[in-house]
């Protein structure tokens, strides 16, 4: 080859190294993993923060506790067609001697406990008990076709069944007898009979007749 031919040709330039790259999480072993984690937040480290349910304020306990009674979903016609609304009946108290009964109707069944929870609050009444939070003497009452009699017992608890039982519970009452002398099953009207018998206590036993 001529020495001007030599001029002609380059030599082959070398292909450019690759450039480092950093490593990356996957790179590294188990234990040099944390610091991809949030390891710049702030020096929480890589775990997890404290959950929200931990700055929850504990739940206050509501001023008077119920039971329910019924729930029914009842229909009302109106020139569109039928709408539906839900009706609840319950029974409240404080079980330190304030106790009622209430109605409620709503759209929704948690609307209707709200009402019917507020009217039974409208409606609460004050047991005259004894220190021992029973009642001081018999006592009959009549709520529509229920009838009530409720009497003392001496060291038997309560001794009650149906609505009435849970009138006087949540009246906060002991060693109480109730019997339900009429056929009625009704729930709302023998809670409301038990209502007015505790209604017509008083605390000093009236005398009897003399013959």
């Amino acid at each position: 080859m001529n020495p001007e031919e030599n001029k002609n040709v380059t030599a082959p330039t070398a292909a450019p190294a690759p450039a480092a790259q950093a490593p990356g999480p996957g790179d590294l072993p188990r234990s040099d993993r944390g610091g991809f984690r949030g390891g710049d937040r702030g020096g929480r480290g890589g775990g997890r923060g404290p959950r929200k349910g931990d700055s929850r304020a504990p739940r206050a306990k509501p001023e008077f506790d119920s039971v329910m009674l019924n729930i029914r979903r009842v229909a009302r016609t109106v020139s569109g067609g039928r709408r539906f609304s839900f009706s609840v009946a319950l029974v409240a108290g404080d079980r330190k001697g304030k106790v009622g009964v209430g109605l409620g109707k709503g759209g929704d069944t948690a609307l209707a406990i709200d009402k019917a929870t507020r009217n039974a609050k409208k409606h609460m009444i004050k047991v005259n008990a004894t220190k021992d939070m029973s009642i001081p003497h018999e006592s009959f009452a009549k709520y529509s076709s229920a009838r009530v009699v409720i009497r003392p017992v001496k060291d038997r608890g309560l001794v009650a069944g149906s609505s009435a039982r849970n009138v006087l519970e949540l009246a906060g009452l002991k060693n109480v007898a109730a019997k339900i002398v009429s056929p009625s099953k009704n729930k709302l009207n023998i809670a409301r009979a038990t209502i007015m018998a505790l209604q017509s206590l008083d605390l000093v036993r009236p005398p009897k007749e003399s013959k």
